[in-house]
């Protein structure tokens, strides 16, 4: 994700003595992110990301979850592939 790809919220917030920031209340409704949802945190150069998780497939990693096999998540090719190997 370029920086022209980001949209400026003009909001700052200062790291406390344990490492800690405050998102606010209005992005954390405008982006539906709850208490207690865990996020994912990616640095790409000097930026740090933070993304709402949500669980990809375990094979391939595709975003994209078709079918929850136990604690396993799994896309629709997966699922698919999975098939015809037990099929041959």
């Amino acid at each position: 994700m370029g920086v022209k790809n980001m949209k400026a919220t003009g909001i700052v917030r200062k790291i406390d003595e344990l490492g800690r920031i405050v998102i606010p209340m209005e992005l954390r409704r405008t982006l539906e992110i709850s208490e207690k949802d865990p996020l994912e945190i990616f640095v790409d150069g000097d930026k740090i990301i933070l993304r709402k998780y949500s669980p990809g497939c375990n094979f391939c990693g595709s975003q994209t979850v078709h079918r929850r096999i136990g604690e396993k998540h799994l896309c629709r090719e997966c699922v698919r592939s999975l098939q015809q190997g037990i099929g041959s």
